[in-house]
């Protein structure tokens, strides 16, 4: 009998907010989103203790990973620096060759290279765990922007690695040895060849992010197209100087890193000129069924 009454009280409840005023609804539609909005508070209000032990199994699953990969690649570390010395070793004079001016270079540098490659395949595994860390904080609409985001992020880093490895650094060996004086004889120590070209990767695969970078920034709206379309001269000296300065101390790698700058910079701006003329034409429809609600 008691069900009965509780189901009849409910339903009474009902039908009482069925007949109520629209104002009532209102009011009661405010109380339940300052509700949300109170646990949403409440969530944001976690310790930092426990947002810091969530980091810490990402930053652990991202040790893991990098560590199997180097265990697999590590008995082919020697393979590995070959392969990264080739485009030098072709470029070196009949009678030189690389050398090492350290006792614990012929075994660190190839060890280092092993981990930069295991942390290069392993990209998108550690993008998908900072994924995981970041995602419950976002709304639905971030999210949709930001699983794109991720997947074009890491194609244009291995892009830029690979151009900078076939393209960009078979150049400026070339210009670099060409330039020697006639009485030096180029023998590279294989520990500071690692480090140019590591750098060189590196300074590549962040400057193919520029379209990322444009877009995001765009999106969010810290800037507008039109504001990039007004600096754009200032944006391209922008690219020669920080080339200038990331780059090597020649034009050769000056140029292929500025010019690639400038044209990621205007495939950026070129998306989101697509994509903002999409946005408003989507809000557009909205209004207008809600309106018709």
């Amino acid at each position: 009998m008691q069900l009965f009454k509780r189901k009849k009280s409910r339903q009474e409840k009902l039908a009482v907010s069925d007949s109520a005023d629209p104002t009532i609804k209102a009011t009661t539609n405010a109380t339940q989103n300052e509700a949300s909005a109170d646990v949403l508070s409440s969530l944001a209000d976690m310790p930092i203790t426990e947002h810091l032990i969530e980091l810490r199994r990402h930053l652990i699953k991202i040790c893991v990973a990098v560590l199997v990969i180097f265990l697999a690649l590590v008995g082919y570390s020697r393979e590995l620096y070959n392969l990264l010395s080739d485009p030098l070793v072709a470029q070196l004079p009949a009678n030189s060759t690389m050398i090492a001016t350290d006792i614990t270079s012929n075994f660190m540098a190839p060890i280092r290279l092993t981990v930069f490659v295991a942390a290069f395949f392993a990209m998108p595994y550690i993008l998908y765990q900072i994924w995981s860390f970041v995602a419950p904080g976002l709304y639905k609409k971030e999210k949709k922007i930001a699983i794109p985001v991720l997947l074009s992020s890491i194609f244009l880093f291995y892009s830029g690695v690979a151009f900078a490895y076939f393209i960009v650094l078979k150049g400026v060996l070339k210009f670099f040895i060409m330039f020697a004086p006639q009485n030096v004889l180029p023998m590279t120590d294989i520990d500071s060849y690692l480090s140019f070209a590591l750098k060189l990767f590196m300074v590549f695969g962040l400057t193919f992010e520029i379209p990322v970078v444009t877009l995001l920034l765009i999106l969010t709206g810290i800037v507008s197209i039109k504001s990039l379309e007004d600096k754009r001269r200032y944006i391209i000296v922008g690219c020669f100087a920080v080339a200038a300065v990331v780059t090597p101390p020649d034009g050769v790698s000056m140029l292929m890193l500025a010019i690639p700058m400038w044209l990621l910079f205007e495939l950026g701006l070129f998306l989101a000129k697509i994509l903002i003329k999409e946005e408003p034409r989507a809000a557009l429809a909205t209004k207008t069924a809600s309106h018709k609600e």
